[in-house]
């Protein structure tokens, strides 16, 4: 039995995962695919590679491209939801503006430096014609962190995943100002260089039974339902966040590198221009190794 450590956000986009963990997938291909939840998002989990303390993630495109260019030795070993993901930007649910153009000084709340609550906030300063040398931040760590710091005016504006914030907009904590999509994929399949040095032919089978997960997850009778308990969620947002996310099993694409280039060297986010040779790693397919 070969040990996979792997983490994602406690969100509706890993259902999957825990299905086929249920099912014991994982344990009859001889994979014992330990998850761990990572409520605080993307940064977190780039930390946790860098410290080996996960072997893969479930991981925002832009967030460990990023982390990538800056040093993390992990690989990219594909696409896991292909469609744009939505984010919502949040300012407290008392709060008078009613557009973000008036909010141009206000501190944004982020998970981790590194996250896409972070990364995301360039771009949305990038779209206002705002100096993103100015842009200031406080640190919440989680969702509940982020509600506390809008409750108390910690931080005025937060961007994260629009249906999982629906439940704290309907209860007027948060005032959503509006929706922003990111230009490329939302989340990919990531491993540290040590485990695909060592354990190569278990995440080909890994990505193999999660993706006839994915290709059969919309297809579940009543999964709507099934999401909406699980995740504290409406069943009309559930089916809308059903209509628009597209899983995937493909490679990450040369177009959406240079998208990634083009958006974050405008806003200094990285320094260089990313290679796709340099994200990527290619598992042999199973069929190969047979």
């Amino acid at each position: 039995m070969v040990q996979i450590r792997i983490g994602g956000v406690p969100e509706h986009f890993n259902l999957p995962w825990h299905l086929a963990i249920e099912d014991g997938a994982f344990k009859e291909a001889g994979i014992d695919l330990q998850w761990q939840d990572i409520p605080e998002g993307t940064g977190r989990m780039s930390k946790l590679l860098r410290e080996k303390e996960l072997d893969v993630a479930c991981i925002l495109t832009d967030g460990i491209v990023k982390d990538i260019a800056a040093g993390n030795a992990s690989r990219i070993l594909q696409v896991y939801v292909a469609s744009p993901l939505l984010w919502g930007v949040h300012a407290p649910g008392t709060i008078e503006a009613n557009n973000v153009r008036q909010l141009e000084d206000a501190k944004l709340a982020i998970s981790r430096y590194g996250s896409g609550s972070h990364l995301m906030s360039y771009l949305l300063a990038k779209k206002y014609g705002w100096d993103a040398e100015d842009l200031r931040f406080e640190l919440v760590n989680t969702l509940d962190g982020a509600v506390e710091a809008l409750s108390t005016n910690k931080a005025q504006l937060f961007l994260w995943e629009r249906y999982m914030t629906q439940p704290i907009v309907d209860d007027g904590i948060f005032k959503r100002l509006e929706t922003i999509a990111t230009p490329w994929p939302s989340f990919v399949i990531a491993a540290t260089q040590d485990c695909i040095n060592e354990k190569e032919l278990a995440l080909a089978k890994m990505l193999e039974i999660i993706n006839r997960y994915t290709a059969d997850f919309k297809l579940i009778p009543s999964i709507d339902r099934t999401i909406a308990a699980h995740y504290d969620l409406q069943v009309g947002d559930v089916q809308q966040w059903l209509l628009r996310t597209e899983f995937s099993d493909d490679q990450l694409w040369d177009s959406t590198v240079e998208k990634i280039n083009e958006e974050f060297l405008a806003v200094g986010v990285i320094e260089r221009e990313m290679e796709l040779s340099e994200l990527i790693h290619d598992l042999p397919s199973l069929e190969e190794d047979e």
